[in-house]
């Protein structure tokens, strides 16, 4: 079975912010596979799908993004015998453009405390992630009271954007795999 587990913090107050765009992500592709219903397993609430053609565990962790790794490694020992080959994890990124999405197949946490936790649990950066670009098109003062603020209306179109086509990446990777996936997916932000 697959694990695709998307990050955000739980509770009302952070619903629409940059910092749940994983939780958001998990939710388009719980609507795609017509999930039935959520439930609570490892400190996450979770839901059987088929994604794919693939048994998939839609996974969104309830301890906060920086302990995000406190419940992904008992879903991935219990659902994927404890295999990061058949992890995914969605995220925001702020390094990327709003709007971007990117496909990683391993690497560093890049200053993400959600990944960082996942990286430090499991003892591995080998596992693939959908990054979702938050990055503002503006200097902000404060990053954490940036990604913690709520996506703004006028963005809801690009948004929902973003949200399909991340989920598309999500079902290619586990259709064809990562690489395949990277090529479909990955494009160059415009400051590159």
């Amino acid at each position: 079975m697959w694990l695709v587990v998307g990050l955000g913090n739980p509770g009302a107050e952070y619903e629409a912010t940059r910092h749940n765009l994983g939780f958001m992500l998990i939710d388009t592709l719980f609507g795609r596979a017509h999930g039935r219903r959520f439930r609570n397993e490892a400190g996450a609430k979770v839901a059987e799908a088929t994604l794919a053609g693939e048994p998939v565990l839609l996974a969104k962790p309830q301890t906060f993004m920086n302990l995000s790794g406190e419940s992904v490694r008992p879903l991935l020992e219990r659902r994927a015998d404890g295999d990061p080959a058949k992890l995914i994890v969605a995220v925001d990124d702020v390094a990327l453009p709003f709007g971007m999405v990117r496909v990683r197949a391993q690497g560093s946490a890049g200053g993400q405390k959600g990944l960082k936790s996942i990286i430090d649990r499991l003892g591995t950066q080998q596992f693939a992630r959908v990054r979702l670009g938050i990055k503002p098109d503006h200097p902000v003062a404060d990053l954490t009271s940036f990604v913690l603020a709520a996506i703004p209306k006028r963005d809801r179109t690009q948004l929902d954007e973003m949200l399909e086509r991340g989920a598309d990446a999500v079902e290619a990777t586990i259709g064809t795999g990562v690489e395949r996936a990277m090529a479909l997916f990955n494009q160059r932000a415009p400051t590159e």
